[in-house]
């Protein structure tokens, strides 16, 4: 960071008053809106009107907090521009953990922050003195690099940005962007009128209160209102879950909807067409709703050449870093597409709005005729070509398995990639090629969408789609659990949790006794071998429940289950913990993946995942639901429906009791007091190799 004497004039320093008007006929009047969502050692703070949408995140340590990974620190977000500016401090004293910030409420009013042109508006206290060590200006991608990276920053990025001393005795920070247009900008006054010294290029804070103004010269998107993104059937949720409404407004704008704040405050396809499936019955539909926003987010981004589909895009000032990178001066947009599920999702969220929608059913030639204008590259195209490009490669790389159903034939992660499905850390799939879920539940389930849009007459170029995708999606339905299947004898059992139990130091209870029956599941992965197994236990089973309804009655039976054993028994003998179902138990991995590398602090570890655990009562439900329509085998077995039952009130017993968690996306555990109990993800120090979560 320089220091400089001279202030910055080239853009002047918002009011609070001023506020852009929603003039559009028809669109909800602009109202503000506030949330607080505190998650210790971190407090979310969300501040949203016409002007702009922000996010504020406090961290303080606490008492147990490991300092190595936990520091004080202010982080502001911006949707616009997936862009903000993060704080970090250090006690002026010297003493870590001894440093404590909070957000003070404005004078005369019930919050903690205002809107401002661009930006937001609050008031931070400090217990003591600080010292500001280092400020990053611009991407939110810089900023979760180095948050979850090595720590590494670009000097083009950090020596561009300027520390001033204003004549009141503030100082501001400031940096123009790579694309020498935008500006960021951060003011910092003293309450009590103390002027804040600048020594060596660091601000040095006395303990008290400050006033911070934060605002970025970066276009804003046009949000979807509380009630904008709800359909008209659904208002009831407004007033009885208004903070998971306005949760999910502060992330839904009319172009597109974001992933997650404050890390992904961007487009992700896998996520927000994952949201649509699970959130649809009561997300808005039609022009200018929340569904045709999401579909029309993925659809433009699609690689026109392949039909692949966009995992996540670059905007904003990253973009024009990776652009530099490459060495091209350029600001346009980039996209990732190295992820392989995102295609399959695309497909059958489209074949769900479009024939299975009465909105949609109205909507479906309007909204493919439109064309692309996002990527330069599909500039002109007409959303239904794109749409085909993505089916035809589904058709394309499915073909081979349906003539000849063999390891070799199913659907790999990208060759030189060690991801490329939702569980999409670096360990994700205990180093497998080949994802359960991918192969056993979105290929068929893509597929019987192609055919129900081929019926409906999509694809006219391809009218013999409507039979040959729907044959083809029988065979990779009921033909690729077995490739997955672990079946494991109750004896064989008993000694892998044992060992696991002795080998990860596990400090918990655990009843080997209750291991009375062989335990059977599919595992994550295949090693793409042609032998292996990753023998870890998952809950992608939740995937073919929810997309799925099988005809194979004896392997409807047999899959129902082996789900609901691994639901009701205790982690590490099954998936089942007071804070929800654990996405991945390596307990009877049996030296197919590195149990080191499926821990309780890893992303895709021993943790609890929200919305897993919505999909996965979702597909209970949707199976169960089937006995009121379907004479199927399971319903009619007593005791197997009773144990189906008995696991999805289960699962809901578990998402009551963790009600307040929901809207994190991961969260983790303690072993403390005889049971497990919440801790966030974030604050707990990562297996070795492997980043921490950002929080």
């Amino acid at each position: 960071m320089r220091c400089s004497n001279e202030k910055l004039v080239s853009l002047p320093e918002p009011s609070s008053d001023e506020k852009v008007p929603s003039e559009e006929p028809g669109r909800e009047p602009c109202t503000s809106s506030y949330l607080h969502l505190s998650d210790p050692p971190y407090d979310n703070y969300f501040a949203a009107d016409c002007s702009s949408a922000s996010q504020v995140v406090i961290t303080t340590p606490l008492p147990d907090s490991d300092l190595r990974l936990i520091s004080p620190r202010l982080l502001i977000a911006w949707p616009a521009g997936n862009s903000g500016i993060v704080l970090y401090f250090s006690p002026g004293s010297g003493v870590n953990g001894t440093l404590g910030l909070r957000l003070e409420n404005l004078p005369g009013v019930n919050r903690t922050l205002d809107p401002l042109i661009g930006g937001v508006s609050g008031i931070l206290s400090l217990n003591s003195s600080a010292t500001l060590d280092l400020a990053i200006l611009g991407s939110i991608r810089t900023i979760r690099e180095f948050v979850e990276g090595p720590s590494t920053l670009s000097p083009k990025i950090q020596n561009a940005i300027e520390i001033l001393t204003l004549p009141d005795g503030g100082i501001q920070l400031s940096r123009v962007w790579l694309d020498r247009t935008t500006e960021t900008f951060l003011t910092i006054h003293n309450l009590n009128s103390t002027s804040i010294s600048v020594k060596d290029g660091q601000p040095h804070l006395i303990g008290g209160t400050y006033t911070f103004n934060a605002w970025s010269s970066y276009p804003q998107l046009d949000q979807l209102g509380t009630t904008e993104v709800i359909n008209p059937a659904s208002k009831s949720p407004i007033s009885e879950n208004r903070e998971d409404i306005e949760s999910l407004a502060f992330l839904s704008y009319r172009s597109k909807i974001l992933a997650g704040a404050w890390r992904f405050l961007t487009y992700f396809g896998r996520d927000s067409l994952i949201s649509l499936l699970l959130l649809k019955p009561i997300l808005s539909e039609g022009e200018g709703g929340a569904v045709e926003a999401i579909l029309e987010a993925a659809i433009e981004r699609i690689n026109s050449k392949d039909g692949t589909v966009c995992h996540e895009e670059t905007i904003g000032d990253y973009a024009s870093y990776l652009n530099d990178q490459q060495g091209i001066d350029s600001t346009d947009p980039l996209c990732d597409y190295k992820m392989i599920d995102t295609d399959f999702f695309l497909l059958i969220a489209i074949n769900d709005y479009f024939t299975n929608s009465a909105i949609g059913l109205t909507r479906s030639d309007p909204f493919l005729s439109r064309n692309a204008s996002i990527l330069p590259e599909n500039h002109g195209l007409a959303y239904r070509d794109l749409t085909l490009a993505t089916a035809e490669k589904i058709m394309k790389i499915t073909a081979d398995f349906e003539q000849s159903p063999v390891e070799k034939n199913l659907i790999h992660i990208n060759e030189g990639q060690v991801v490329g499905q939702w569980r999409d850390s670096p360990n994700g799939l205990g180093g497998g090629r080949i994802p359960y879920d991918v192969n056993t539940a979105l290929a068929p389930a893509a597929l019987k969408s192609i055919a129900s849009l081929s019926d409906k007459g999509f694809f006219p170029s391809h009218p013999d789609w409507s039979t040959v995708a729907n044959k083809r999606a029988t065979v990779w339905e009921e033909n690729t659990l077995a490739f997955f299947q672990v079946n494991i004898t109750a004896e064989r059992a008993r000694g892998l949790v044992e060992s696991y139990v002795s080998t990860t130091s596990f400090p918990g209870k655990v009843n080997l006794s209750d291991l009375n029956s062989p335990v059977v599941f599919h595992g994550l992965a295949l090693a793409g071998d042609g032998q292996s197994i990753i023998q870890v236990m998952n809950t992608d089973d939740c995937f073919r429940l929810f997309l799925l309804n099988g005809t194979d009655q004896t392997q409807v039976s047999d899959f129902l289950s082996q789900v609901t054993d691994n639901i009701l028994r205790q982690f590490p003998l099954g998936l089942s913990t007071a804070v929800g179902l654990v996405v991945a138990n390596p307990a009877y991995s049996d030296g197919s993946a590195n149990v080191k590398e499926f821990t309780e602090s890893s992303y895709h570890g021993t943790v609890v995942w929200s919305w897993q655990l919505a999909m996965m009562a979702g597909g209970l439900e949707r199976q169960l639901g089937r006995c009121e329509s379907e004479e199927l085998a399971f319903c009619a077995d007593t005791r197997l429906h009773g144990r189906v039952l008995e696991a999805y009130n289960h699962l809901w017993d578990l998402i009551d009791a963790n009600r307040e968690h929901l809207s994190k996306e991961v969260w983790s555990w303690v072993y403390r007091d005889d049971n497990f109990q919440y801790t966030p993800l974030g604050a707990l120090t990562p297996p070795d190799g492997q980043s921490p979560v950002g929080s």
